[in-house]
C-alpha cells in the first residue's frame, strides 16, 4: 500500500502547480482523499478533501477559489490544482486516503499517507 505525491517545485507568486497523488496496492476509488500541508515550524493543516463519491469537495478558507481537488479513479490518482500561488502556500504537501469515504479535517482520520512533496512559492 503506497501513496506517492509528485508535481511539487519552485514557482513564482501568482504561478500554478498541479500535484498528483498516485495510489498503489489499493483501490483509491473507495477512499476519500485529503490534501494536507505543513510549513516549517507549523502544524500540519488540511487543505482540501474529496469524498469517495467525488462530490461535495471541501477547501480550507485560505485556498478557496485558488485550489481545485479532483480524482481519476481509473488512474488510481488524485490531483490538487493550485493557481495564484502565494508565498504563504509554501509547505510540504501530503495526500492521504481515508477508508470511510467521507471527508474529515483531522489527521488521525486518514489510513494512508504519502511522504510529501515540497512546494515553494518565491520570487
Amino acid at each position: 500500500v503506497q501513496l506517492v505525491e509528485s508535481g511539487g517545485g519552485l514557482v513564482q507568486p501568482g504561478g500554478s502547480l498541479r500535484l498528483s497523488c498516485a495510489a498503489s496496492g489499493f483501490t483509491l476509488g473507495y477512499y476519500a482523499i485529503g490534501w494536507f500541508r505543513q510549513a516549517p515550524g507549523k502544524e500540519r493543516e488540511g487543505v482540501s478533501c474529496i469524498p469517495s463519491t467525488g462530490g461535495s469537495t471541501e477547501y480550507a478558507d485560505s485556498v478557496k477559489g485558488r485550489f481545485t481537488i479532483s480524482r481519476d479513479n481509473a488512474k488510481n490518482t488524485a490531483y490538487l490544482q493550485m493557481n495564484n500561488l502565494k508565498p504563504e502556500d509554501t509547505a510540504v504537501y501530503y495526500c492521504a486516503a481515508r477508508g470511510m469515504g467521507t471527508c474529515r479535517w483531522s489527521n488521525t482520520a486518514y489510513d494512508y499517507w504519502g511522504v510529501g512533496t515540497q512546494v515553494t512559492v518565491s520570487s
